[in-house]
């Protein structure tokens, strides 16, 4: 049996840092592989027209383009990958704009790994059903493994944006923060800035060890785990 060659992304995002960060995401999920990034959709386009692309991880707000826009002038041109689409818009007539364009998903910004890896399986698992169908069912059950299902519930208290947020603070800092430094960057309590640490410890995401040399009880360090 031939072994299934992996999914190709592209992440097109204009923040580099964002960008960074989903190719890494891409990566870590079984059955894909990020060939590029781009910043703007005129980058986008060149790596397109050189490298061989399934899947478009597509911020819809580019300098240089809107992402729908983007991908209307990629089905003119003959390109037919597929498009995950990442907004922080909650605009419902984009979503629709966007069926008609070939996005299969839609992410909303901020967005955890554990959320695109979803996404992603998802689409893996639509993309192995293709072929003719025998009838209504098979149609629909195709079509209903693109469907997210409700986010993993958070502890009592949590929520996902400031999860993303506490993250992303986390993990640009190789050093490690304290709480106290996490709750200034985020602009939260340092009492809840704690809870999300300690989340993160608890799900195997970040470590924490004694920080000394202060007057007083030793304040508490994290940081994030690599490869995480």
């Amino acid at each position: 049996m031939t072994a299934r060659q992996p999914i190709r992304v592209l992440v097109v995002e204009d923040d580099p840092v964002a960008a960074d960060a989903h190719v890494l995401y891409v990566g870590r999920v079984p059955g894909f592989v990020a060939v590029g990034k781009a910043h703007t959709g005129a980058e986008a386009r060149r790596v397109l027209d050189r490298t061989p692309v399934d899947l478009l991880l597509l911020d819809l707000h580019l300098p240089d383009v809107h992402g729908l826009q983007f991908a209307r002038s990629l089905r003119a041109a003959g390109h037919h990958a597929d498009v995950i689409a990442v907004t922080s818009a909650r605009d419902l007539t984009v979503v629709r704009e966007g069926v008609s364009l070939g996005v299969v998903q839609y992410v909303l910004k901020p967005f955890t790994f554990a959320t695109l890896r979803d996404r992603l399986l998802r689409y893996a698992e639509f993309q192995a059903a293709a072929g003719e169908a025998s009838g209504q069912d098979e149609v629909d059950r195709a079509l209903a493994v693109l469907r997210a299902p409700s986010p993993a519930a958070l502890p009592k208290g949590l929520s996902a944006p400031t999860l993303e947020r506490v993250t992303v603070a986390l993990r640009d800092r190789t050093d490690g923060l304290t709480a106290t430094g996490v709750a200034e960057a985020v602009g939260i309590s340092r009492i809840t800035a704690r809870r999300y640490l300690e989340h993160l410890v608890d799900t195997g995401r970040a470590a924490r060890s004694p920080q000394y040399g202060t007057v007083g009880r030793p304040e508490l360090q994290y940081r994030w785990v690599r490869g995480q």
